[in-house]
């Protein structure tokens, strides 16, 4: 039988219970696993943290145009632009959100997907990168980006236009990286043509070989590696909702990774595996100089966007990250725009 005992001696007081709050909360952030699932930051790698939060106006952040003049043989090379574009190398802080995780990057030596490596490791991926042979130099300073934080970096050099090669790229990574979850499918050729009468069949036969069957080789050959929680990224553009009249070829097959992205993600949500895919703006890469933008107008490049200047490769990392990781759970099928205030997509 129940006895009438009095409130104070059934039920804990209010200064009680806050006191038990405040110990359990203490002894959770002890231990750096519970810490990062309570929302505390792990332990930063490959960057000094910086002294305080400073808040910058985005329009000045970075240099405005006009840029010197400039052109490089394809595929170009981060380290020969002027200004040198901006990955992250010193500025990215990473707070654990991918640790664990193994993922392949294509284009990984510069540009958007240097940019998304040094973010993976320091984030607590493994990380491969795909890249040109005549890319070597950029891609070896993106690997010791990426052993600098304490992560394994795999470098994969070759051709992706290659179906046999694309299937090797993969088996590889899985192989060295001990498995797969992460697939970045970035790799781009953009080469400017003012008149369809001067875009030949090589260079059309280029371009789709690069963008889309590349992305469609290694997407099918990474397909069996893939577990419940692994995720594809794809690298689309602004290019597919308002394309410039001088990037005919370009612009078509970033029309395609939009509905590729969309339509694989209803195939394949059942597995567990999310697809999304971002659409940067004009982004200073190697690229533009190397024959994606007419020589005559680069100096002026992104002037033309709300914000008034190019976006830099560290400004979109943080996008890929999201997509990447488990906070993003509730998102499949949907495509990021990172373009200095263009209303696409």
């Amino acid at each position: 039988m129940a006895t009438d005992e009095t409130e104070s001696s059934v039920q804990p007081t209010r200064r009680k219970v806050l006191g038990r709050i405040g110990t359990g909360l203490a002894a959770a952030l002890a231990s750096p696993v519970l810490a990062r699932q309570a929302g505390t930051p792990a332990p930063t790698t490959g960057a000094k943290p910086p002294a305080q939060s400073i808040k910058r106006d985005p329009t000045t952040q970075y240099k405005r145009p006009p840029f010197p003049k400039q052109t490089q043989p394809w595929p170009g090379l981060a380290s020969k632009m002027v200004p040198p574009p901006d990955h992250g190398e010193t500025s990215y802080q990473g707070t654990g959100r991918l640790v664990g995780r193994k993922a392949l990057i294509t284009g990984g030596d510069s540009g958007i997907g240097r940019a998304v490596a040094i973010a993976f490791a320091r984030e607590g991926a493994d990380v491969a990168i795909n890249y040109l042979p005549a890319e070597e130099s950029d891609a070896r300073e993106v690997i010791a980006l990426i052993r600098a934080a304490g992560r394994k970096a795999v470098a994969i050099p070759g051709d992706i236009r290659s179906e046999a090669f694309c299937q090797q790229l993969v088996a590889q990574a899985v192989k060295e990286l001990g498995g797969l979850d992460i697939l970045v499918n970035n790799a781009a050729r953009q080469h400017q043509v003012g008149s369809i009468l001067d875009l030949t069949t090589e260079l059309f036969d280029w371009t789709l070989k690069t963008n889309l069957y590349a992305m469609f080789w290694i997407t099918k050959a990474a397909m069996p590696h893939f577990q419940p929680g692994a995720c594809i990224i794809n690298t689309a553009s602004e290019q597919a909702y308002d394309p410039s009249a001088n990037l005919l070829d370009y612009a078509q097959t970033k029309a395609a990774i939009v509905n590729f992205t969309k339509s694989l993600s209803k195939q394949i949500i059942h597995r567990g595996i999310r697809v999304n895919a971002v659409a940067p703006g004009p982004i200073w890469t190697p690229l533009q100089p190397s024959g994606g933008q007419d020589p005559n107008k680069l100096p002026q490049f992104g002037a033309d966007t709300p914000i008034g200047r190019p976006g830099q490769p560290a400004e979109l990392a943080p996008v890929y990250v999201t997509l990447a990781s488990q906070e993003s759970s509730y998102a499949t099928g949907q495509v990021y725009g990172v373009n200095g205030g263009n209303a696409q997509p």
